[in-house]
């Protein structure tokens, strides 16, 4: 392949959203005219912008009247067009992308931790990088080098932190328009449409999962930061669809299984409105009971709730109990 077909293919995702400069946008259109594999991938990325729009989109999210929910935020997104793993990555997308226009004027608004809206959507632009580096889709931010005993919690701190930096010197929009660009990437790869090639076990943020439960863990961490800004801005932000929420509720638990092991003091944990699990030993008899309502254990694992906060309905010994919901809170890296 010649240089000018990979760099034109590089430029492809953010040519799908309209957020290249005059000079890069001219040279798309004459070498889509030559190639049919880059034609092809250009109108699944125009396609999956349509779905992120959702009827009658038109890319941009109206603004709403000032502290209450704009018709984007309450509108559900249209059912987008990728395998069900990806669907609830896809929602959460289209969610944040409804809510930022909101954000225009209030960019220095603390969010959480120590960032802003521009911030956080930064820190998201970062945190899919290593699932889109899986995927082969290159980073939008120069690498830093890092050290190879880092350890993951260690390099992803750093990444944040250089990815940050890097985005505070450039316009909110353009941060918005390459984290929006990166995420229309994943939402076109393969592995977002194909299941089996999904099924492919990796190792991200110290865990190693099927890449389709690599892209439900995305759309766990962009709904929570969807829901950060909103709360920051003052707006209601809707949870995810019940469908999606249920596959981020089985995630977790699934993920708060194996950080438990198999020796810890058994525990029924129920969610409200789905199946009931033991965790911890599987030998033993259960120890006590613990049922959280599914949106405050979403927060709890993405450290939006402590163990002391979050509403639990509990019986039995309150110390295997705690120990499920101190290990559910120490799962957060968001």
């Amino acid at each position: 392949m010649s240089n000018d077909h990979d760099g034109v293919r590089d430029l492809l995702a953010a040519w799908a959203f309209g957020a290249l400069p005059p000079a890069e946008e001219r040279a798309v259109p004459g070498h889509l005219a030559e190639c049919e594999s880059c034609a092809a991938e250009a109108e699944r990325l125009r396609e999956t912008v349509r779905l992120l729009d959702g009827p009658g989109g038109n890319g941009t999210a109206a603004r709403s009247t000032p502290g209450a929910p704009s018709a984007a935020l309450r509108a559900r997104p249209a059912a987008p067009r990728v395998a069900a793993h990806a669907a609830p990555y896809a929602a959460a997308v289209a969610g944040l992308r409804a809510l930022l226009p909101e954000a225009e004027g209030r960019w220095g608004t603390p969010v959480v931790h120590d960032w802003d809206v521009h911030a956080t959507v930064a820190h998201l632009l970062a945190a899919d990088e290593s699932l889109a580096g899986r995927l082969g889709i290159a980073a939008r931010v120069p690498a830093s080098p890092v050290a190879q005993d880092a350890r993951w919690e260690e390099a992803w701190n750093r990444r944040t932190a250089d990815v940050i930096a890097h985005e505070h010197g450039r316009m909110p929009e353009e941060t918005v328009a390459d984290w929006a660009a990166q995420a229309a990437a994943l939402l076109a790869a393969p592995e977002a449409h194909d299941p089996e090639r999904a099924a492919r076990a990796t190792m991200l943020m110290g865990v190693r999962l099927p890449i389709a439960d690599h892209f439900v863990v995305r759309a766990f961490e962009a709904w929570i930061h969807t829901d950060d800004i909103g709360r920051a801005l003052g707006l209601a932000v809707p949870p995810p669809p019940a469908v999606h929420l249920g596959q981020l509720v089985r995630l977790a638990v699934r993920i708060l299984g194996l950080a438990l092991g198999p020796t810890a003091p058994p525990v029924l944990f129920a969610v409200d409105g789905y199946e009931q699990w033991v965790l911890g030993s599987q030998d033993d008899p259960v120890r006590a009971e613990l049922a959280l309502d599914p949106i405050a254990f979403c927060l709890l694992v993405g450290g939006r709730h402590t163990p002391e906060e979050v509403p639990r309905r509990t019986a039995g010994d309150e110390d295997a109990a705690r120990n499920v919901l101190e290990r559910a809170a120490s799962l957060s890296w968001l």
